[in-house]
Formats: structure tokens, sequence, C-alpha cells
């Protein structure tokens, strides 16, 4: 399987602290996933290519211009302020989005920052980038006639909308691919089966009927992101009915997991893509260090399998989460060798 990461730019990003219950806390979301998640995708057969540079215009297609000029140039107006924090952090947040656009970058950093858990350095941007041109390269593969390939993103993007930051997020890469592969693919489908729920993907898609946006997660009632990922979400206007979340009791193991896949790709099916966009968390794993599911190894590879079985049209894996543990690239391996076997080799 083809597998693409800019391993330089994407290592450089590395924001130390984030703010978490009040307090500055190591960030989880370390460089050092990078080469378990590499070593996990070769022990599963994968080639690692150095995506193209394809420039902006896919991820144009997806964030809006305000959005991505703030997160261009934010850090370095940011260090103009005396006395500011090493890293891009937002302190106030507009209680309505229908007001004034803000001409200071504290400002705009609220405005683009839905949280504290996405911090912007100074090689912020430059990361989000080939993160994101790993995603398009994963898609242009596809297009090219590949069957599937896998774009090793990080930062991940599932939590990132049109003009927000937020969960570590800052470009939405499976929305990226999403749209890329749409200029061969009319209808595509997004399965997130991350630990989170990808509130990023479902705004961006929320509103449109030729992206399916279907996510397996915990339950967000008191677990992040919070205010989306529940049942009821389906969807507005044209995309009404094109919106499926799978909200999971904390803890939930493999049995559960697996129930809760077998629903999703039901409905993934009865929607009919012509490609598919898998946003792959790893930290539903049971010794993730966030802890709210219970995923096993094994459980990733029959994660894999049955997604390979079920929806056999072309496909993009996209990673979103999974963070340092010592089976990281492990589940990695499990899920790539076990989706690559399903598809017939």
């Amino acid at each position: 399987m083809r597998t693409f990461l800019a391993q330089q730019a994407q290592s450089a990003h590395f924001p130390r602290t984030f703010l978490v219950n009040g307090v500055m806390q190591d960030n989880p979301e370390h460089p050092d996933r990078i080469a378990r998640l590499r070593q996990g995708a070769e022990a599963a057969g994968c080639r690692i290519e150095q995506p193209a540079d394809s420039g902006m215009s896919a991820i144009s297609a997806v964030h809006t211009p305000e959005y991505l000029q703030f997160l261009r140039h934010a850090h370095k107006r940011w260090s103009y302020i005396a006395g500011a924090s090493e890293s891009v952090t937002p302190n106030i947040h507009p209680s309505r989005r229908n007001g004034t656009y803000p001409a200071s970058v504290v400002a705009q950093a609220g405005w683009h920052m839905s949280d504290a858990s996405c911090p912007i350095g100074a090689e912020t941007w430059d990361a989000a980038y080939w993160s994101a041109q790993a995603a398009i390269g994963a898609a242009d593969a596809v297009l090219a006639g590949e069957r599937h390939s896998y774009a090793l993103c990080r930062p991940p993007g599932h939590h990132a909308s049109a003009e927000l930051a937020g969960g570590f997020c800052y470009l939405s890469n499976s929305a990226i691919a999403a749209r890329r592969l749409q200029r061969q693919y009319p209808r595509v489908a997004v399965l997130d089966v991350d630990l989170h729920h990808g509130n990023g993907t479902q705004e961006i898609f929320y509103r449109d009927a030729s992206v399916l946006t279907v996510s397996i997660h915990a339950d967000p009632v008191r677990f992040y992101p919070f205010f989306w990922g529940s049942a009821c979400e389906r969807g507005e206007g044209d995309g009404l009915g094109f919106n499926y979340n799978l909200p999971l009791q904390r803890g939930s193991g493999d049995a559960e997991f697996l129930s809760a896949l077998d629903q999703a790709l039901d409905r993934t099916a009865a929607f009919a893509p012509d490609a598919l966009v898998i946003a792959l968390g790893l930290d539903a794993f049971e010794g993730d260090p966030f802890g709210g599911l219970a995923v096993t190894t094994p459980g990733y590879g029959k994660i894999g399998n049955a997604i390979a079985k079920r929806l056999p049209m072309p496909a993009v894996i996209v990673q979103e989460g999974g963070y340092l543990c010592d089976a990281l690239g492990d589940n990695l391996s499990a899920f790539l060798s076990a989706f690559t076997a399903g598809h017939g080799g």
C-alpha cells in the first residue's frame, strides 16, 4: 500500500503544552507518533513516499480564506506581542459568530480556535500544510487507479472545521481527501473510527448530500468534543439524513465497537458511495493515554477486515488520533494488514 508522509515537516510542529482542565499540561500530540506509526505501516508492507506539493487548491476547497490566512501568519503576528506565550493560545471567544470579524490576532485566535488544545507554534503551518499534502497525495493515488492508500497525517485533522482549529487539529485532512476524490467519484463516504467524534468533518459536510459522514466514538456527553456527536445529529438542509453518529458508552471494547461498526457499514452501504475515506483514529485502544474505549490490537484487525469486505470500493485511509503507547504501531499494522487482506491483497 502506498503511504504518504512528509516526515521532516510533519515532525517539526510541537507546542510543548496545552491547556486542559485549567492547567497547562504536556502535549500528547507528540512528534514521536510519526516514528511509531511509520514502523507500523512498514510492518504491514506499506511503501513510504514523500507527497508532492499540490499547492493550496484542495485545502482551500474545504477551508475559508480568512482561516487559512490566520493560520499561516498567526504565530509571527503573535510573537510581536510583548510577554506573549510561546505558542498562540486563545483566551477570549466570541459569544456569536455573526459579529464583526476582528483585526487583533488575540481576538482572531479566539475566533478561529475552538479550544486551547490546538496551540500554534512557529512550525505549525508547515506541518499542517504537509499533513494535508499527505492526504492529497493518498487521494491522488486512488484517483490514478490504486485501490487504496494511506496518509500518515500528523497533526491530525478531524476536529478542524472550515474556519476553526480544535483538538490538536488545524486542517481537516479527511475532508480534504474526500473533496479531492470528488474530482472523479461524485459520492464519497467518510467513516470515522477515532475515539473522539469527528466534529470538524461533520460540520464541513453537514448540509451536503454528496458526502455521507459516519462516526463511531465515545459518547460526548462527558467527553471531548462535548457539544457534538450525539445520535440525534442527522444533517441539515440538503444534508439531512447524510450524517450518522454512533456514540458508545465509555469503556466499551471490541464487541460493542464491532456491533456499532456493523451498523455504520450498513448505513454506508445504503449510501452506495463511489469511494471511501476512513478517518483512522487508534486512540480507541484499551491502552491509549486518553482511556475512553477499550478496543484491543486484534480488534483493530477485525475493524480493518470488516470495512474492507463490506465496503470494497476505492479507499483512502487518513490517520487521525492514536497517542504514544507501546502498541501504537502494532495497532496500525493490525488494521492495515487486515484491511489489505480483506481487499484481496
